[in-house]
């Protein structure tokens, strides 16, 4: 049975999702070519930069028991970070993590949300009624990756 929920505050689950966002990059459906997906992401994050960068962030677990299927992060009123496991795509499992995150965003006082999305996420974050502001590719690890600047007003 899967579980929608916010994440241990003990960030016991910073590793599980250090590995869903890396499998989601280099297995899931891509766009992008293996060279700017090893750009993006050349290993899971790890470390103390990385638990600090959860620990600032309202993060929202999609659960399979223990294992960690989906993840999605809201720092004020921008979401940083939205995956899915290459195997749960397509299920509505991004949808799901997204109306907690809103319900949450909304219970804060939150009117807008923002994001920075791929171009495997674009599809989502429109199903779910964002907008594109504009199209652009950012530098690197000498690779230009597409996304779109993206946002949802009002909630």
């Amino acid at each position: 049975m899967i579980q929608i929920d916010l994440r241990n505050p003990d960030g016991s689950d910073d590793a599980a999702i250090a590995h869903l966002i890396y499998d989601a990059i280099h297995q899931g459906r891509s766009l992008y070519t293996a060279e700017e997906r090893q750009a993006w992401m050349p290993a899971p994050h790890s470390g103390e930069a990385w638990s600090k960068r959860l620990a600032a962030q309202r993060v929202f677990l999609a659960r399979n028991g223990k294992r960690v299927i989906g993840a999605m992060t809201l720092k004020g009123d921008y979401i940083d970070l939205a995956y899915v496991a290459p195997a749960r795509q397509g299920q509505g499992l991004f949808r799901r993590l997204f109306e907690l995150l809103e319900t949450e965003a909304r219970r804060a006082g939150i009117r807008r949300l923002t994001t920075h999305a791929s171009l495997m996420a674009q599809p989502a974050f429109l199903a779910v009624g964002f907008r594109v502001i504009r199209h652009e590719k950012i530098a690197q690890s000498g690779q230009m990756l597409a996304r779109a600047e993206m946002e949802k007003d009002p909630l």
